[in-house]
């Protein structure tokens, strides 16, 4: 089973750049509607991926996601000091600066740019890389 984190942004250009230059995501895919609202986008980082779009637009999806906080999601890197300088180098709101955690995980929480919490760290969920 693979899982893939979906977030609307009203800005999603601007997260998509952050997401690229701050956290080293990779683009995969981008489709924008004729107003230039990004209609999906699939952004890469490992073997994991996030999904993405514009808020505003038409779809059921967009209708019951509307009034969502933000959210939380967690990516496994293998360096995280040298991904949280990026991050912080891009001027990224850091919540937590990189620690060395209980249950053996050496990991840092940022904020983007529209209110989501990333979190970055060694432990890998399940066992699984």
């Amino acid at each position: 089973m693979s899982m893939y984190p979906t977030i609307l942004y009203s800005d999603a250009k601007a997260a998509i750049r952050q997401l690229k230059d701050a956290f080293g995501f990779t683009e995969v895919c981008a489709y924008e509607g004729e107003d230039g609202s990004v209609m999906h986008a699939e952004l890469s980082y490992g073997t994991g991926m996030v999904m993405l779009g514009s808020k505003g637009r038409e779809g059921l999806f967009v209708k019951v996601m509307a009034n969502a906080g933000p959210v939380g999601v967690y990516v496994v890197v293998s360096d995280v000091d040298a991904h949280y300088k990026r991050a912080a180098e891009q001027g990224v709101e850091i919540l937590m600066e990189p620690t060395d955690q209980d249950y053996g995980s050496r990991d840092y929480m940022a904020r983007d740019a529209e209110g989501n919490v990333w979190s970055f760290g060694t432990y890998a969920p399940g066992g699984a890389e």
